[in-house]
């Protein structure tokens, strides 16, 4: 079964987590419109998003597994996408400086017609940050392509003061609960090892 599992996501992060619990998937990004909806909230947001993903590439591939997901940072009501640019990314993390924000990753699968998702969320507290540190940061290229411009898995680790919940949400996929979906394709990661 593993063989028919394929990934709707480009993100080289979500095949590397995949890889780390044992499975490997044929790499198939989904082409959305993945613009918020008039007070959509961030859940709701991730949650369409990554059933769309699924849906979109599954329509295309009759008889196979197919997981997306999509990740985004839930701040003071607002949501973080990846920078458009090294100034937004300054103002990002200035803004998330010393606080508290929350990851949430959608998780869908669509197999046999059915698609089943869930949500996980985590909260991340970033170290108080000077001016200097920030632009550091910004100046190595890491946070823009990453929601909430930094990467918790590379240099952007230094940022972050501590996390509740799961890790690999954080990196772009939650493997606890990926696998748990999986599981329901017929796909049994800790069966295959």
């Amino acid at each position: 079964m593993q063989a028919t599992l394929i990934l709707a996501s480009a993100s080289p992060r979500r095949r590397a987590l995949l890889g780390q619990i044992g499975l490997q998937a044929t790499v198939c990004p989904a082409q959305i419109d993945e613009s918020v909806l008039p007070d959509e909230t961030p859940a709701a947001y991730v949650a369409r998003l990554a059933q769309e993903k699924a849906a979109a590439v599954a329509r295309r591939s009759p008889g196979r597994v197919v997981l997306a997901a999509d990740t985004a940072i839930a701040f003071a009501g607002q949501i973080l996408g990846k920078p458009a640019s090294p100034e937004q990314a300054v103002t990002m993390l200035t803004a998330l400086s010393g606080k508290s924000h929350d990851v949430l990753t959608g998780a869908a699968i669509v197999y046999d017609h059915q698609c089943h998702w869930k949500v996980v969320s985590t909260r991340v507290r970033m170290r108080q940050l000077s001016g200097s540190q920030i632009r550091a940061y910004v100046a190595t290229g890491e946070p823009l392509d990453k929601a909430g411009a930094y990467g918790i898995q590379g240099l952007g680790a230094v940022l972050i003061a501590g996390i509740e919940g799961s890790y690999s949400n954080v990196v772009g996929l939650p493997l606890a609960e990926t696998a748990d979906l999986l599981q329901q394709a017929g796909i049994d990661v800790l069966g295959q090892h």
